[in-house]
């Protein structure tokens, strides 16, 4: 597994501070987290973890995009998540991986070994309280995500992918810009992540890209037009 240590970022000027394991932290329960803490990155197409290696650190995504997913015994392969600046890697008190985490494109981690981790829970109640709100959100993103793999149809699929990533990355129309996004996957990627061929998540792309919901500049870049409109695709009932 290759990685490369990076400069630490001092907590306070981290992009994702509001946002990760560390958001309510004080300044005390800060500078423990600093003492513990490295950065380290992986480039795109490199594993974090494989299903049933040894836990031995905990980490924040600062920056990148890694896939949660697991093979299966024929080689067929299922995306089950995806993690995103703020995101965590890693479960406190679980010895192996259950799932391969692998970079999506360049990833950089706020990274802790495991044990210190844990025992900064148990003296940090501010820290060990937002891991428990990450998890519930997790769960969350779970139930709608069994949502759409069973019921919706592929074009809410793609739809709902898209908004999740706009969603995600915080991206919104700013004096009167369009929206710009760059897909973190190719589209064989996305096709696994929604239990989908190629051929339809090409299809379906293409279909938002002629209804004037989406203009792409490229196969990963692209422009959302129409935000109501990719709204209304997703098939749910409540805004972006």
């Amino acid at each position: 597994m290759n990685q490369q240590i990076v400069t630490r970022i001092k907590c306070k000027d981290c992009p994702i501070r509001h946002r990760a394991v560390c958001s309510t932290a004080d300044e005390t329960e800060l500078a423990s987290m600093e003492q513990i803490k490295t950065y380290t990155t992986h480039r795109a197409g490199e594993p974090i973890l494989w299903r049933g290696d040894e836990i031995k650190f905990v980490a924040s995504i600062v920056d990148g995009v890694a896939t949660l997913g697991q093979t299966l015994e024929d080689g067929r392969t299922q995306v089950v998540g995806l993690m995103l600046p703020s995101d965590f890697i890693g479960r406190p008190g679980r010895e192996k991986s259950k799932f391969d985490i692998v970079a999506s494109t360049d990833v950089t981690l706020c990274r802790f070994e495991r044990k210190p981790f844990e025992h900064l829970l148990a003296t940090t109640p501010h820290i060990s309280q937002r891991l428990v709100e990450i998890a519930l959100d997790e769960l969350d993103a779970a139930r709608d995500w069994m949502i759409l793999l069973g019921r919706k149809t592929a074009s809410e699929k793609i739809a709902t992918f898209l908004s999740m990533l706009i969603k995600r990355q915080h991206i919104e129309r700013i004096d009167g810009m369009q929206p710009r996004l760059a897909l973190p996957l190719t589209r064989e990627k996305i096709a696994d992540y929604l239990a989908l061929t190629l051929e339809t998540v090409s299809r379906q792309m293409t279909a938002l890209q002629r209804a004037g919901v989406l203009e792409f500049t490229d196969r990963r870049h692209f422009n959302v037009l129409d935000m109501d409109a990719l709204r209304r695709a997703t098939g749910d009932d409540e805004p972006l």
